[in-house]
């Protein structure tokens, strides 16, 4: 990866809609070779998709939460690939430490939340935390 991909990466990360031709304008290069370098970028797996960042507030899903599960074994959270689509599930991370996995969740009140606490229960023994709000709530990869 060179500095025209990484100033590709970034400008994409800005605003992944832009066009081949915005695009080729920006980094000085021609439509067709900036098409080549993003499909190479997509066929490397560098870039892994395109997506519209939500604000849950607006969208209806108040409650955040990152719950820290403490399951192991047969009935691991990470063993069911179900739990992976739930709709209330935006992330799940298995880690290192008490912990088995830590997930990302929303939900549109706090009756759904404890719903899927008690859902998540069958696993192992959640432990929450509620975001209060968030400072950070995405930024661009710097690539070095």
């Amino acid at each position: 990866m060179d500095a025209v991909d990484r100033l590709l990466i970034a400008e994409l990360q800005g605003d992944a809609r832009l066009s081949f031709n915005e695009l080729s304008r920006r980094v000085k290069l021609s439509p067709p070779a900036v098409a080549e370098r993003v499909r190479r970028l997509e066929a490397d797996g560098v870039i892994s998709g395109y997506h519209a960042h939500i604000d849950l507030d607006a969208a209806g899903l108040t409650v955040t939460a990152l719950v820290q599960m403490q399951c192991y074994g047969r009935r691991c959270v990470l063993r069911d690939p179900e739990v992976a689509r739930w709709p209330e599930v935006l992330q799940l991370h298995r880690v290192t430490g008490g912990a088995c996995c830590v997930l990302l969740v929303a939900a549109r009140s706090m009756a759904d939340f404890e719903q899927l606490i008690d859902r998540l229960a069958v696993y192992g023994q959640p432990s929450s935390s509620m975001i209060l709000s968030t400072p950070v709530p995405w930024r661009p990869v710097e690539l070095p």
